[in-house]
């Protein structure tokens, strides 16, 4: 689905001045990691590598794959690399073509679109079997996909029900999505745990986490033999240098302004009060920093319409997701002073319809 994704500004006449669409946090200073890229293009500096414009990248992000690898305490081959996240979901498709697949709902909907561009058949599930079911997934699933915590509703699932989950089905390959993993305080797996598994796979965003969108850089852990799989599929230099260049600058500085995950999670449970408080919204509750919100009465896309036509602000609509209507949208945390304007404009919003 290449519409229909959050971030559309440019469908605006007036500029967006504060947007609630991305997951991205908005407001992390990547002054530091943009200066390093700079002086890697222009190649100044004789402890950089060589003009990052004038030479190839190397055919697979092995220096990435060795670096991530050891921060992670994993073998070099129990990490691959993609151009983004979503590489590694087609990749993954791909790689296992014609598979029996169920996907969690609703969720991104690049899970389902890369299974049927790859000729898999696709079930939807909005729940997971638990207890009474014996934890055991329907019999012609060899394939799930899972968001934890998942977009875009904001909920995770329990990490000793991933447990018996994976256990009770080892004829399934499990592909969980932690993209926001570092936008909760909620336990997940970590990439060593999920290793003792061999039918489980993560996926991991290195854009959500450092708020760098437009370089495309994500990778998956998983079991040697499963990333193996994957790398005969994986086209030569599908990761430019300058995104290797980033990720290895990245996976040994953070970056500046990016906000403490406890505060941040405090304000988002201060906003979710204060939209609950407006009246007309259901607000789902949440274990991250964005939250699914329903319309009681209305369409979600005039609201947005208005949103960003009266006042600059640009929110998600979520009727698109599978199994949810016209009247949901989604919003991520900003600051204080831009949500208590979120609030305000949709209060005013009501007052006028």
């Amino acid at each position: 689905m290449i519409e229909g994704h959050g971030d559309d500004s440019y469908k605006y006449s007036r500029p967006i001045t504060v947007n609630f669409s991305s997951n991205i946090y908005g407001k992390a200073d990547l002054s530091a990691l943009k200066a390093h890229l700079c002086d890697c293009i222009r190649g100044i500096d004789a402890r950089l590598p060589a003009d990052c414009l004038s030479s190839y990248p190397e055919p697979e992000p092995y220096t990435l794959e060795a670096r991530l690898a050891a921060r992670h305490n994993l073998p070099a081959d129990s990490v691959c690399v993609t151009n983004g996240a979503t590489e590694a979901i087609y990749l993954i498709a791909q790689t296992f073509r014609g598979t029996h697949t169920a996907v969690l709902q609703p969720t991104f909907s690049e899970y389902a679109d890369a299974c049927r561009m790859h000729v898999h058949r696709v079930v939807s599930l909005y729940q997971l079997p638990a207890g009474k079911e014996r934890y055991r997934l329907p019999e012609k699933v060899r394939m799930l996909w899972l968001c934890n915590p998942n977009n875009p509703t904001g909920s995770v699932v329990e990490k000793e029900r991933l447990v018996k989950l994976v256990e009770q089905n080892p004829q399934v390959c499990f592909i969980i999505d932690q993209s926001y993993e570092h936008f909760t305080l909620k336990s997940l797996f970590s990439p060593a745990e999920a290793m003792v598994w061999p039918n489980v796979l993560l996926l991991h965003s290195m854009t959500k986490r450092y708020a760098v969108p437009g370089l495309r850089l994500g990778y998956v852990t998983g079991a040697s033999n499963l990333l193996h799989r994957l790398r005969t599929h994986r086209m030569p230099w599908s990761v430019n240098r300058i995104a290797i260049e980033a990720g290895l600058y990245l996976s040994e500085h953070d970056i500046d302004n990016f906000p403490d995950i406890t505060s941040y999670l405090q304000e988002t449970a201060r906003l979710h009060a204060a939209l609950e408080d407006v009246g007309g919204l259901e607000v789902w509750p949440t274990e991250t920093h964005f939250m699914l919100i329903r319309l009681r009465s209305g369409k979600a896309c005039a609201l947005k319409d208005y949103l960003a036509g009266e006042h600059g602000i640009l929110i998600r609509d979520a009727s698109n997701f599978e199994g949810l209507d016209e009247c949901f949208f989604r919003i991520a945390t900003q600051t204080r002073e831009e949500n208590d304007l979120l609030v305000k404009a949709i209060r005013l919003w009501f007052e006028k319809t």
